[in-house]
């Protein structure tokens, strides 16, 4: 029989990082998991994200048992990495912090290909795009 799922968790961790204190062990305390169970993993597996951010799913199942995927690096991050930002507009209609080519939209696009929902590369750009426009980047064509 297989097991049900009781939550569904998205995290946003410092890659090879994780521990026990907030956001991990909070939230992993509250499903009453073990947490060294996803830190050890977790710190092994994005040891090349170091200082970065990535995003995780973890689903929890009703035995307190779980399972999760390392989603990489948020598409907001790789363009500000990309562009050399700190950080996107707070106002992304009126102030513009920078311009994103299309070879640098294609880039990002390739990089996060497997977790985005697009059919094809056309569409992951055009995605990656829109994610860009709301940060305040122009499209330079």
């Amino acid at each position: 029989m297989a097991k049900k799922v009781i939550g569904n968790l998205k995290l946003r961790i410092p890659g090879g990082k994780a521990t026990a204190g907030p956001p991990v062990g909070s939230t992993l305390g509250q499903w009453g998991l073990n947490m060294m169970d996803f830190i050890n993993p977790f710190n092994d597996k994005t040891k090349e994200f170091a200082g970065k951010n990535v995003i995780v799913h973890i689903r929890v199942f009703d035995d307190r048992t779980f399972d999760w995927v390392c989603l990489g690096q948020p598409v907001d991050d790789l363009i500000r990495e990309e562009l050399k930002l700190q950080k996107g507009s707070g106002r992304p209609n009126t102030e513009k912090v920078g311009s994103i080519t299309r070879e640098q939209l294609e880039k990002i696009a390739n990089i996060k290909m497997k977790q985005m929902n697009a059919v094809d590369l056309k569409g992951a750009i055009k995605t990656v795009a829109g994610t860009a426009r709301s940060m305040g980047v122009t499209i330079a064509e």
